[in-house]
């Protein structure tokens, strides 16, 4: 994992295989010389390479010393570039256009702009010839573990309170948690966009693939009472989230300070960042640090099963469990028997507030 770049673990990126069984390429001039005719004809036939223009123009190069793959997700292919400038980390994608990642770098650019966590810096978003976009950005040098956990909280929290907006709940763009969409309309109020844009939405999601109607429309019941969980919490500010942070999206640079990375950014309840809690691997020195700099509200810990469904019914749907399991998971016991759903909870032991 040593010098991994961004190659931890994220779930946006896939190792490349038949790059990978190659040697990566050698030194590449940005500016070969002119071909002859047949050249040009070849030339034309493989299109133009955006990556490489953008690199040997506004990124500073004079040649490009080694391309390489870079392994380790599932949605999108990976490339180090190292140039004679910098090292280049790019991620492509042959199945979609830009906006996927327009919207990763306008998360990106809120989060770096905050000066308070390590992300990667966005450069350039384009598209691909033919078909398919591009995004390339800093490449950081990773180091062997996650880095602490009490820098990490409190990072979080720093950058939290330090990224607001009064625009309202939402982002200027939706996005995509993995490849699953993330509806962002700006709301003026924090219950309701929890309720519409993430609760019942992702319900809606799960109903279709799995098809448990009984469950679903107890669920829709449960989303209804979420307003009780509130009551007595004072006004609710948005604040920049990362959106996504699990495990896969949380490293540690050669100085072991954090990096989050492939965010799914939008503004919203601080608690909100949780969500992917169960699959994260918080503990006690985390929540700890995080608290200290933005103190633990009322109810809190009534609302935090809840927390997880917004965001677990998405990060559960690969495993495959029923939406009856997802549920029974996520919801908390007094609400669940209020609107027939089983009380029995089942939540990791490593997620501890």
């Amino acid at each position: 994992m040593v010098n991994a770049g961004l190659a931890l673990a994220s779930s946006s990126w896939i190792s490349v295989n038949k790059l990978s069984a190659s040697p990566a390429l050698s030194t590449r001039p940005c500016k070969p010389a002119s071909p002859n005719r047949g050249g040009r004809i070849i030339q034309a036939m493989m299109g133009a390479d955006p990556i490489r223009d953008w690199i040997c123009s506004e990124g500073g190069a004079s040649k490009i010393t080694r391309i390489s793959p870079v392994g380790g997700g599932c949605i999108n292919t990976a490339l180090r570039y190292d140039t004679d400038a910098q090292t280049f980390f790019v991620k492509t994608n042959r199945d979609v256009g830009p906006a996927m990642f327009e919207a990763e770098a306008a998360g990106l650019h809120a989060m770096f702009a905050t000066e308070t966590i390590r992300v990667p810096k966005p450069f350039k978003v384009g598209a691909l010839p033919g078909r398919g976009s591009y995004i390339i950005m800093e490449y950081i040098n990773m180091g062997t573990s996650r880095g602490g956990q009490a820098e990490l909280g409190r990072q979080l929290a720093q950058m939290h309170k330090a990224g607001s907006t009064d625009k309202g709940f939402g982002f200027d763009m939706d996005n995509t948690i993995g490849s699953t969409p993330q509806p962002n309309p700006w709301m003026s109020d924090w219950v309701a966009f929890f309720q519409e844009q993430r609760l019942r939405y992702q319900l809606q999601l799960a109903e279709k693939q799995y098809r448990d109607y009984d469950i679903a429309e107890k669920g829709q019941r449960l989303v209804d009472k979420l307003p009780s969980l509130f009551q007595g919490v004072g006004e609710i500010k948005p604040c920049l989230l990362h959106g996504d942070l699990w495990s896969g999206n949380i490293a540690a640079d050669e100085k072991g300070a954090p990096v989050i990375l492939d965010p799914a950014c939008y503004y919203g309840h601080s608690e909100a960042e949780f969500g992917m809690s169960w699959c994260a691997g918080f503990g006690s020195s985390f929540y700890n640090a995080y608290f200290d700099v933005i103190p633990k509200q009322p109810g809190f810990e009534q609302r935090r099963d809840l927390i997880l469904v917004g965001e677990g019914i998405t990060g559960m749907e690969p495993t495959g469990l029923t939406l009856c399991t997802i549920l029974i998971v996520s919801v908390t016991s007094e609400l669940a028997v209020e609107v027939g759903l089983s009380s029995f909870r089942f939540i990791s032991d490593s997620t501890t507030f």
